[in-house]
């Protein structure tokens, strides 16, 4: 079987991308890759971890389930379109909203969990 997307990023969303990286940055000495006020994308020797703005993030009430762990995948592919239907043809379901499909695609696992395609840095 050959795969349709390799391994990206975990992606946290955050009220506070840049102190929240701060905090992993000290926690996890990754290096700074990119900062934004929107995106904040730090490197480890084997993983990337973003962290995206999100202006009404609530923040997890574990071990409660009122709001529930969050987080997503973003997987990286050479082509949107054949992974995202490739995807679909494994069991993903695409949501009618997608906030810059040129740039990725968010599609939902068949537990409704989110993850993103889309194309690594750098790559035209």
């Amino acid at each position: 079987m050959t795969a349709i997307a390799r391994f990206g990023a975990i992606a946290l969303d955050s009220r506070d991308p840049r102190g929240l990286a701060q905090f992993y940055r000290a926690l996890l000495d990754f290096d700074l890759r990119y900062e934004s006020d929107e995106l904040v994308v730090l490197q480890g020797s084997k993983v990337t971890l973003t962290i995206e703005h999100v202006a009404d993030h609530r923040p997890s009430d574990w071990p409660g389930n009122g709001v529930p762990k969050q987080m997503h995948l973003d997987l990286f592919v050479t082509d949107l379109d054949a992974a995202e239907q490739a995807a679909i043809d494994c069991g993903a379901t695409k949501p009618e909203f997608q906030p810059a499909p040129d740039r990725w695609r968010v599609l939902l696992d068949p537990s409704g969990h989110p993850f993103c395609l889309t194309c690594p840095p750098g790559a035209n």
